[in-house]
């Protein structure tokens, strides 16, 4: 169990059958009246935001999210295939399980597979990844008087913004939580 005034950044809990992360959380000791703890939480399984004020005394269950390691081996239809780095298990994962940031992972890749209580809720890709060009147009030269950027398509089928320098062929770092190209990799 967890009281309230126990919340930092990235504990779990559960809170009215849902598992719930804190985001941001604020003591705060009015002039007038208790204390209360003020959080922004987001529903782990389904990714919602709230907003929500507890008393610091309140106990809630603390919810454990297991990390596995896996490799991500291929994908047919709309089910992604994942192999456990121990026990090499092929587990099949649909596509709404996946976030946005997924189109950065590339076959063979190692991510980390998000589950409670044995139910899978989601992919962690690495932090960063580096990744080839595949299409983007040509820069023009003397046109970086700017922070101009233009469109380039990468090896995984995702597009980003990349500044005008770059140019297809050139492998990239990425920010996977952001989207954003980092720097020219090498």
């Amino acid at each position: 169990m967890i009281s309230a005034g126990d919340f930092r950044n990235g504990v779990t809990f559960e809170l009215d059958g849902q598992v719930m992360q804190v985001i941001e959380f604020q003591h705060v000791k009015p002039g007038k009246g208790a204390a209360f703890v003020r959080t922004k939480m987001r529903n782990v399984i389904n990714g919602g935001v709230v907003d929500r004020s507890f008393s610091p005394t309140e106990r809630f269950p603390t919810a454990f999210i297991e990390r596995r390691d896996m490799q991500y081996l291929y994908s047919e239809d709309d089910l992604y295939y994942f192999m456990d780095n121990e026990t090499y298990d092929q587990i099949p994962i649909s596509k709404d399980k996946l976030d946005d940031n997924f189109k950065f992972v590339k076959e063979n890749e190692n991510v980390k597979v998000l589950s409670y209580k044995g139910n899978i809720f989601g992919i962690e890709p690495p932090t960063f990844v580096v990744l080839e060009i595949t299409d983007c147009e040509p820069g023009v030269k003397g046109d970086t008087a700017t922070n101009v950027m233009k469109q380039a398509t990468l090896e995984t089928g995702a597009t980003i913004k990349v500044p005008l320098f770059v140019n297809v062929g050139e492998f990239i770092r990425i920010d996977t939580r952001t989207g954003e190209y980092l720097e020219r990799a090498k």
